[in-house]
């Protein structure tokens, strides 16, 4: 066997040991299974949210279009640079407060619960499931063409042997494992790009010189436009390249269940700080390469291989295991929380909710399991057949997960006056704005992208929509005042409901059961 195929195996391993470690405390209770007891800290916070928000677009997807468009790759990485604090600064604290006060286990309960609605729930499951499926069906690709690249298994070989590692880790370990896995790939992720970009760039000499070869093969390639200035003067795409990544995290559920498995509202701060610089050192890198193999790898026939080629390329077979092994964090890290999360969707907001209400703890965890290890079975056979690139796939999915669920996330801790009526219009319309736009491939005929004109009617949805329908009711507003509010909530009355949240906030349910807004 090779020595960077030994490095590999020994990589995987190791993510399966940290899987059965947390094995027997996510078998306590679907709290810990789920959100891992709410108790992760800053640093472990902050990577994990941003190793999963990066996802193997980050590896194949972003230096592919910067491969193919140049500089204009650009616009996205500055979006990203900062996603990660907006993210943690304007849902962070009142959704961490408020979704402990309504006892929401998973982000699509803490909208049906927040806005009183049964159908708020089925819509947003239906979302998310689809969604989900799509995104994940993307990095599992990546998986798949990564680890063929290391191990040169074919393509579906590979494919299985990946994924399978994710699906075992994260049904035996839960939510900590996913957690704790993806702080540790982010970690791995950060030192990998780094090195490869470090001796990639010294062999094109230097930042300069990079531009300078680019210009001789194709001026355009330095333009803000892209190749062949393709989006000259498309300022509504440019826009909404850098909101995609900048703001759009605030709709992904994977993403957005970070805040709500903090130990408690101080950990925003710190968690800020670890994303931000964590973001600086890794967002643009990953482009620059993609621009680095236009000048190194001229015959390459996948852009999405850049940095796989570029790794073999400037390091010996086992360095090139342990570059390649942050390629399949990257990936890792994204799938493993996306599985999760669907899993979690599936169990809490689609079982527990509509088929078993009553549904005992180990029975709640065994269905997450068997949810989780469905959809990973589902994702590995579509991904064989392997759909589109992981970059349109990634950032379709991306922008409908976020046009459907940004904006009713933010309303629902800043806007006293949203209700049902608009967080419904507010998900169905920004979602299916972006469907459409995308499948009729309209932002070549607006100059507009997908996600700005999504959000543009999501916006619209939730203002209009909230004018409609009942107010939130008496409790729902306590909560709203009470969440965000400055002070920390007192440890002892923190730490006392914690120990009942399972399965509901008593008081809020009790109160929508008597107005007939939760059904039995």
């Amino acid at each position: 066997m090779k020595s960077d195929m030994i490095v590999f195996i020994i990589y995987l391993l190791g993510l399966l040991g940290v899987g059965l470690y947390f094995s027997r405390r996510a078998a306590k209770s679907v709290d810990e299974y789920l959100l891992g007891g709410r108790k992760l800290g800053p640093a472990v916070t902050a990577l994990t949210m941003q190793s999963t928000a990066m996802s193997g677009y980050m590896f194949m997807g972003g230096p592919a279009l910067a491969f193919q468009q140049g500089w204009y790759a650009l616009w996205y990485a500055i979006g990203d640079a900062g996603g990660s604090i907006v993210n943690l600064s304007v849902l962070g604290k009142r959704m961490r407060r408020m979704s402990e006060m309504l006892g929401a286990l998973s982000p699509i309960e803490y909208l049906e619960k927040r806005y009183e609605s049964p159908a708020v729930r089925v819509v947003s499951s239906i979302i998310s499931i689809i969604f989900l499926f799509a995104y994940v069906f993307a990095q599992f690709i990546a998986s798949g063409k990564a680890l063929a690249t290391l191990t040169g298994l074919s393509y579906q070989t590979a494919l299985i042997l990946g994924v399978g590692v994710i699906i075992i880790y994260t049904v035996t370990g839960g939510y900590l494992a996913v957690a704790w896995t993806d702080f540790i790939q982010g970690i791995i992720m950060v030192v990998g790009v780094a090195a490869i970009f470090f001796i990639a760039l010294i062999h094109v000499g230097g930042l300069s010189a990079l531009n300078e070869k680019l210009a001789t093969i194709d001026i355009t390639y330095l333009s803000i436009w892209g190749k062949d200035l393709a989006y000259y003067g498309q300022w509504g795409v440019v826009l909404g390249a850098i909101l995609i990544y900048s703001i759009g995290y605030m709709g992904l559920p994977h993403v957005v269940v970070r805040h709500m498995s903090m130990k408690n509202t101080k950990t925003v701060k710190g968690a800020i700080l670890w994303s931000a610089l964590w973001n600086q050192m890794f967002v643009f890198t990953p482009y620059i390469l993609g621009l680095i193999g236009i000048i190194m790898l001229p015959n390459l026939t996948d852009p999405e291989m850049v940095i796989p080629t570029l790794a073999y390329t400037f390091f010996p077979g086992i360095f090139a295991a342990i570059l390649l092994s942050a390629v399949m964090a990257a990936i890792m890290s994204t799938s493993d929380s996306i599985l999760m999360q669907a899993g979690t969707i599936l169990s809490r907001d689609v079982y527990q909710r509509f088929i078993n209400r009553n549904a005992s703890q180990p029975k709640m965890i065994l269905i997450s399991r068997l949810c989780i290890l469905f959809a990973g079975i589902i994702g590995v056979v579509v991904a064989i057949y392997e759909p589109p690139s992981v970059f349109t796939l990634v950032v379709f999915a991306f922008g409908v997960l976020g046009n459907s669920f940004l904006v009713p996330y933010i309303a629902s801790v800043y806007s006293r006056k949203a209700n049902h009526v608009g967080a419904l219009c507010a998900m169905i319309g920004g979602g299916a704005t972006n469907v459409i736009w995308t499948s009729m491939e309209l932002e070549g005929l607006t100059a507009i992208h997908p996600f700005l004109a999504g959000l543009s009617i999501s916006i619209l949805g939730m203002v209009i929509g909230s004018r409609f329908g009942r107010r939130p009711s008496d409790p729902i507003l306590k909560t709203f005042e009470k969440a965000k509010g400055i002070r920390q909530i007192p440890q002892k009355i923190e730490k006392s409901i914690a120990r009942d949240l399972s399965p509901e906030s008593k008081n809020i349910s009790k109160f929508l059961l008597e107005r007939n807004l939760l059904k039995e």
